[in-house]
């Protein structure tokens, strides 16, 4: 009966203004109308940084800006999920309309421009939160900061205790100027001043090792990206994150709503995405762990980013086209995939098809 009634009240979420059905949707969450996950198989299960992740699947940032509903996240099946992005100061973000579906294209545009509540409003929230499950706070800067690198680090001294680890968000397309982090001086100056910060953190406040994850953009060019990655490496950053909203528009059969600014998500970025994800797990040789977003909208999609080299899987514009059972279809092919190759853990499977996935032309 629950199943049918989350399955009649998708059409009608998809016919309202799409942020107003994103606050409907965390307001039910919010009152406990979401279906339960279930047991999680032993074959899914990961360690990563010494995190225990009882599957691979996680919520993307940008769902839950304000960290309403972490606890209900979990127990819908979600493994991991992110809080944020969230700036020191609350933020409005960009003027409406800003999130526009694109419902032929199983794709969404938005350019909300980090609209969140701040800091402290997170840190309340997130001081009272159950560990269900492993929390990452993706952190950036305001808009208007006269030093964006000091946001950052503001931001992982302000979660330290409450995160189990931070997504560094530096490939947002909606705040002017933030991908100019990528470039690889700038992400010296940024990554030296977090590392710095983090060192400080463990050895005035014996606090624990917390990792940090850096998101990219999957518009970064190919001649561009081996530079960045060895910045990466050679700061040794606990894992990457591949990748943010695009703003190609390459494919749509929507062309009205395509000249919308901002980012695009969902089906239209799963190549592009995954394509970047598997070459950087080459350059890398495996050895640091990658998080793949971007068009995740069926158990096989799911499958295809570890394939190519992702430990772990975020989603988000695909829930909103197939709804929460979209998380049990991803879990049973992941088991199956398992099943079908005699695997012990899914993370056997990482990286095993990453040669095709690079050697993939996409258009640009």
């Amino acid at each position: 009966m629950f199943k049918s009634l989350m399955t009649l009240a998708r059409p009608a979420l998809l016919m309202l203004e799409p942020e107003k059905a994103h606050e409907m949707t965390l307001r039910s969450l919010e009152q406990g109308l979401y279906p339960k996950g279930g047991q999680n198989d032993r074959r899914l299960e990961q360690e990563i940084w010494g995190l225990k992740f009882s599957n691979p699947l996680g919520m993307a940032a940008g769902f839950d800006k304000n960290g309403r509903v972490t606890g209900p996240l979990f127990e819908m099946g979600f493994g991991f999920c992110e809080a944020g992005t969230i700036t020191p100061l609350p933020q409005a973000g960009n003027p409406k309309p800003r999130v526009f579906r694109l419902i032929k294209d199983r794709a969404v545009i938005n350019r909300l421009g980090f609209n969140n509540e701040g800091h402290e409003a997170l840190a309340r929230r997130l001081s009272t939160r159950s560990h269900k499950g492993l929390l990452s706070v993706n952190i950036g800067a305001n808009k208007d900061s006269a030093d964006r690198v000091e946001d950052y680090v503001t931001g992982l001294k302000r979660f330290y205790e409450v995160a189990d680890f931070f997504t560094i968000n530096i490939s947002s397309p909606n705040t002017p100027g933030l991908r100019d982090l990528q470039a690889p001086d700038e992400l010296d100056h940024l990554l030296t001043r977090l590392l710095e910060t983090r060192t400080a953190l463990m050895d005035e406040d014996e606090a624990p090792y917390r990792p940090l994850a850096v998101k990219l953009a999957p518009d970064i060019e190919d001649e561009a990206l081996p530079a960045i990655i060895e910045r990466l490496q050679s700061h040794k950053v606990d894992a990457i994150v591949i990748s943010n909203t695009t703003l190609s528009r390459t494919g749509l059969t929507d062309e009205n709503t395509a000249r919308e600014s901002g980012g695009l998500s969902g089906a239209p970025l799963f190549e592009r995405s995954t394509r970047m994800l598997a070459r950087v797990y080459q350059q890398t040789g495996g050895t640091i762990p990658l998080i793949g977003v971007g068009g995740v909208d069926s158990g096989e999609k799911a499958l295809a980013k570890i394939l190519a080299g992702a430990s772990l899987i975020e989603l988000y514009t695909g829930l909103i086209y197939e709804g929460p059972s979209l998380i049990t279809r991803i879990k049973r092919a992941l088991i199956r995939h398992c099943e079908q190759n005699s695997l012990s853990s899914i993370a056997e499977a990482t990286g095993t098809k990453a040669k095709e996935w690079a050697a993939k032309e996409i258009n640009q």
